[in-house]
């Protein structure tokens, strides 16, 4: 074994002491192939049989990668057009405008998360298991043209907001499925699964996998449960299963260029776009490509996607220049969705040599800016867009304690409210970086847009943004233990008053 695959097993063994886990399978991939693997743990604590690289997992939202290679597929044969409107494709149902007279959504603005698309499309649905995407093992999946009745709303114009969310690539796969005039289980199958030799990856719950599929787990204070089995209605979104060593055959497919010994899924020059940017919310940000979160790993580009679903984590983080990837998977981990990505992206750090990242204390203070930077900013989101809530509550606060910077989260999470420290770049005054390592997280960009008094915030966890409210609307005093949704409630109203006109989305 080789010194760099003893690091890489230290750190693995580390992750380990580290985090509690049913089981997991982590891998490596150089040059075209699966070159190092490493699972621990059980896929099933009943049977008490052992992770593999060949036990089957659900990949969740990885499964969008495939939907995006799939769209990419009838782009290349002139069957569709990134920048046209989706809803000249679409068949089964509708996607509705904004507002009559608004620009259509298009392919690409469903690729990057931009089309307005909402992340829950009914408020009740909040209330049900997964937003209501989810249907019983054994009951029947409904169509999409039932389960959205005729017609997906959106709620913003197109490509002036970023919103992740599982229906666009619903939409998406709807398309595929109504363009090819094939199941899209049954186009991945014959175009993608069956091209690259991915006998065990499948959208459906097949034959080919179900004898090694893994349980997944929810950890609590008294160990491991299960989790009750379930479909998803935006299977294009999530809904895949996949081992860790076919996705190791993905993956190196995509680094050589859409291609392995085995066939072609896609040409050199479409991965490429698939891996550059196509949506940044400012450009010093690295933004999302079609379907990948794009980054840098000591300057080196990178791109990856992950995938949660209770019971599952996925991660999978590829530095395409120098044809290496690191893939991991679990069954039933505390606090995956948190650690995973940046304990997967130090392990692809580890492999390709690049130092560890970290945030830039060495920059200078500039005090002479921060009293145009500070005051409260709204974020670009609905109530109902969770993820961006999850992050940032109802908004960032922007001030000095001590002589220092500081950028506070709106929420009710004591350690985020009280702020972190924005630590200066070298060298944009307008730039600084958050070490958030202390959440298992890694380091985060930040960056101030605008003009003095106004202006934005952008960050790159999530291409999210928030612009400078007024600070009549600033929400901190109303956030309490009651939680979020109060203090929203609350503070929609007082703004609502003082607005001499609406505003439109």
């Amino acid at each position: 074994m080789s010194n760099a695959y003893r690091q890489l097993d230290a750190r693995v063994d580390d992750l380990l002491r580290r985090h509690a886990m049913v089981g997991i399978a982590v891998g490596v991939v150089e040059n075209g192939e699966l070159s190092h693997v490493r699972t621990r743990g059980c896929a099933d604590l009943e049977s008490r049989s052992p992770v593999s690289e060949d036990t089957v997992f659900r990949i969740a939202s990885m499964t969008k990668t495939f939907t995006a290679v799939a769209i990419m597929q009838l782009v290349e044969q002139g069957r569709l057009d990134l920048d046209l409107p989706a809803e000249n494709y679409l068949r089964s149902f509708r996607l509705e405008r904004v507002r009559p007279g608004a620009p259509p959504a298009t392919l690409r603005h469903l690729l990057t998360h931009t089309a307005g698309v909402p992340e829950v499309i009914r408020p009740s649905a909040l209330l049900r298991r997964l937003f209501g995407e989810t249907v019983p093992i054994g009951r029947p999946v409904p169509s999409l043209a039932d389960y959205y009745r005729g017609s997906l709303k959106t709620y913003a114009e197109p490509g002036t907001r970023f919103a992740y969310s599982d229906h666009n690539f619903t939409v998406l796969g709807q398309i595929v499925e109504d363009v090819s005039r094939q199941p899209l289980a049954d186009y991945l199958r014959a175009h993608v699964f069956d091209v690259l030799d991915m006998a065990s990856t499948d959208l459906i719950r097949s034959e080919r996998i179900r004898a090694r599929l893994a349980r997944g787990y929810a950890l609590g204070r008294r160990g491991a449960r299960p989790v009750p089995d379930y479909e998803l209605v935006t299977r294009a979104a999530g809904g895949a299963y996949s081992t860790l060593a076919d996705m190791a055959t993905y993956a190196a497919a995509l680094l050589d260029g859409g291609a392995n010994d085995h066939g072609r899924i896609l040409a050199e020059a479409t991965v490429t776009s698939m891996f550059a940017p196509q949506y940044r919310p400012d450009a010093r940000l690295p933004g999302i490509g079609l379907s990948f979160w794009r980054g840098e790993v000591d300057g080196r580009a990178i791109v990856d996607h992950g995938g949660i679903l209770p019971g599952f984590n996925s991660q999978m983080f590829l530095a395409p220049d120098d044809r290496s990837a690191v893939l991991s998977f679990t069954n039933g981990a505390r606090a995956a969705m948190l650690w995973l990505p940046g304990e997967t992206s130090a392990l692809l750090g580890e492999l390709i040599g690049a130092r560890e990242p970290g945030a830039n204390p060495a920059g200078p203070q500039r005090p002479e800016t921060w009293a145009e930077l500070c005051g409260w900013y709204k974020l670009r989101a609905r109530l109902t867009d969770l993820r961006a809530r999850e992050m940032a509550g109802l908004g960032v606060e922007v001030f000095v304690r001590r002589g220092q910077l500081m950028l506070r989260l709106i929420t009710p999470i004591p350690v985020l409210c009280r702020g972190l420290p924005l630590l200066s770049d070298r060298d944009d005054p307008y730039a600084f970086w958050l070490d958030l390592r202390q959440f298992d997280i890694g380091v985060a960009r930040v960056v101030f847009a605008g003009q003095p008094g106004t202006g934005a915030v952008h960050f790159d966890l999530l291409p999210m943004s928030a612009d400078k409210g007024s600070e009549a609307c600033n929400p901190r005093r109303l956030v309490t233990a009651a939680g979020i949704v109060t203090g929203a409630a609350v503070v929609g109203t007082a703004c609502h008053r003082r607005r001499s006109r609406p505003r439109t989305a």
